[in-house]
Parts: structure tokens; sequence; C-alpha cells
């Protein structure tokens, strides 16, 4: 159960986040990258950040290219949110591939 300190960092990195990519997958031309869901543990040192990727078959790629330029992502987060907080969290991403799991169910239905 998280608590409401939890649920307000979460929804700020959640919407601060969703910017940064939003700004950086403009030059990548097809991609689009969302963040879906941000779970911040309970000392609020890591965060963990689902992603959702369109198209789904270079989810894997992307996360994995996000992944590597981490700290620059991390950086770009505390000078948007350092007014906010006073202590950035660890970012961990990880593909959020509840969509493709729900088509694949809609596509079991359907048979």
């Amino acid at each position: 159960m998280e608590t409401t300190r939890q649920n307000k960092i979460s929804r700020l990195i959640q919407k601060e986040l969703s910017e940064i990519f939003l700004l950086q997958t403009k030059a990548m031309n097809g991609v689009l990258v969302s963040v879906s869901v941000v779970r911040i543990s309970p000392d609020l040192s890591v965060a963990r950040v689902y992603l959702s990727v369109f198209p789904s078959n270079r989810s894997e790629e992307i996360v994995k290219n996000i992944n590597a330029n981490m700290k620059a992502i991390r950086y770009e987060l505390g000078t948007r949110v350092r007014h906010q907080l006073r202590i950035i969290p660890e970012l961990k991403f990880f593909v959020d591939d509840s969509l493709d799991y729900i088509e694949k169910i809609d596509e079991l239905l359907k048979e």
C-alpha cells in the first residue's frame, strides 16, 4: 500500500518523464514512448518506471537504450523537479507489455 507522498511523487515523476520522452522521441520517426506506471519505494530512493513503446517489436531495443542513457535522463529529471524534491530517486526502466497481453487475450477469445 503506497502512502500519499509516494503517490504524489510517482505522479510528478511520471508527468516529467513523459515530457522528457516526448521531446526525445520527436527525432525518431515512427516511435512513441509513454510512461504507463511509476512505482516508488517506501524510502523514495528507487523509482521503477514502466514504459509502453509503440511499435512493440522495438520495445526491448528502446528500453535498453534508455537504460544506457539513464544518468542523462536522471539529470534532466533533476533539473525539472529540483524545487519539489530534495533527492532524485534512482530510475529503473522496464517494458510494460500489458497492452500486448490484452491484445493476445482478445485474439484468443475471438477464436
